[in-house]
């Protein structure tokens, strides 16, 4: 889930690669990543280290926030002097390369006041008041100030988008990192831009605030139903397993294909600390039960996927 969120968002900044790529990235393999990849995945980092740090029950911080930015914009043209820190240059909002006057918003300026309205906005995040506060209109709030602040030289808008996730976290309406809120702002991508800058010119909180609130809503009840359909999925898989009395690694393999549908035996064997050859007998079964397909779409061999699961993350 962590990785169609990663895609989404950024396809959403003008970054794209094919989600059965970005599935497929072996993040431990040293084989080289095309620039696209490796941007995505450098946001699958970013998601990892801070869904880890709010489940050590920690604030978000700026020194969380501008650590997650120097590891989003590592090996992009964006590693620049800035790169985890928060920026040191005016930025301007708008088409690229276009005249300041034409811009479609100008952020504050760098210094202290732009710091400190990053740490006002991340006080107010973590601390909700004694009454409570309703959680969908909190992080459409704070998405909102962040993408004002624009604390950032690059990756506001993937850092912004993160945020909605981590502030319903800290308001402990979702407990585990599944969310993926970006596929549909990516499909109304027009739309999410002009309500934000509608918000920003007119003050009109409730228009923003429904269209949010109903992206949330779509998200969470899409997110619920693919999560339902690959745990039906997985007990398929686990009841042919069953029938078929197979046990050890097998087993081990075909519960990981949830979170990785795309596989190579390499990939596999240092997965599980498993012989090459312990696990070709293994993906041989798997391929036998129809359970791992040959990848078609890779020029290499003995890549595999798990269609079923392939098929419902991909879905739109």
């Amino acid at each position: 889930m962590i990785r169609r969120e990663a895609q989404s968002t950024s396809a959403l900044e003008g970054t794209y690669a094919p989600l059965d790529r970005v599935l497929a990235v072996d993040d431990s393999s040293d084989v080289p990543k095309s620039a696209e990849l490796n941007e995505i995945m450098n946001y699958v980092r970013v998601a990892d280290k801070a869904f880890e740090w709010l489940q050590d029950g920690r604030r978000i911080t700026p020194g969380l926030m501008t650590g997650l930015h120097r590891i989003l914009v590592k090996g992009t043209a964006a590693d620049t002097g800035d790169a985890g820190s928060v920026r040191s240059l005016q930025v301007v909002i708008g088409s690229r390369g276009a005249d300041i006057t034409s811009a479609r918003f100008i952020p504050q300026p760098p210094g202290h006041e732009l710091e400190a309205a990053l740490r006002d906005l991340l006080d107010w995040i973590n601390e909700p008041p004694p009454d409570g506060r309703d959680p969908v209109i909190s992080a459409a709030m704070a998405h909102y100030q962040f993408e004002t602040i624009h604390p950032f030289d690059d990756g506001n808008g993937r850092l912004g988008r993160l945020l909605i996730v981590l502030g319903l976290m800290k308001d402990g309406v979702i407990s585990e990192p599944l969310l993926s809120v970006s596929p549909w702002f990516e499909a109304r991508r027009d739309i999410y831009q002009d309500q934000l800058a509608l918000l920003s010119e007119t003050g009109n909180w409730s228009a923003w605030i429904e269209f949010f609130a109903e992206g949330i809503a779509a998200s969470a009840q899409e997110t619920a139903s693919l999560v339902d359909d690959l745990l039906d999925v997985n007990q398929r898989h686990m009841e042919a397993l069953r029938i078929a009395q197979s046990t050890g690694v097998i087993l081990d393999i075909a519960g990981s294909l949830l979170a990785n549908p795309i596989v190579t035996k390499a990939r596999l064997a240092r997965k599980f600390n498993k012989s090459y050859q312990t696990v070709s007998n293994a993906v041989a079964k798997l391929l036998q039960l129809g359970i791992l397909e040959e990848y078609p779409y890779k020029a290499t061999q003995n890549t595999y996927i798990a269609s079923d699961i392939f098929g419902i993350l991909t879905r739109k």
